[in-house]
């Protein structure tokens, strides 16, 4: 029974102290955390883009564009 208490204790350190596994776990983290960025700014940038589109088809079609002031949808009003 010692013998067997003495190699489950010997088991445990070893394996707590092996530090092998975990680059591969960091960098996962690491990359997860590049990619949510990387997520969160295409949308960013995605919703901008689309703003300044709607506006510029907006002006080139002659009407005026109105921004909301509640946080709403803007709006495109059409020349007479």
């Amino acid at each position: 029974m010692n013998k067997l208490t003495n190699t489950m204790k010997s088991f445990i350190k070893d394996f707590i102290e092996d530090e092998s596994g975990l680059t591969a776990v960091e960098y996962a983290i690491a990359g997860g955390l590049v990619v949510g960025g990387m997520v969160g700014a295409f949308l960013t940038l995605g919703e901008n883009a689309t703003g300044q589109i709607t506006k510029l088809s907006c002006a080139a079609s002659g009407g005026t564009y109105t921004e909301s002031t509640t946080g709403g949808t803007a709006s495109c009003v059409p020349a007479p």
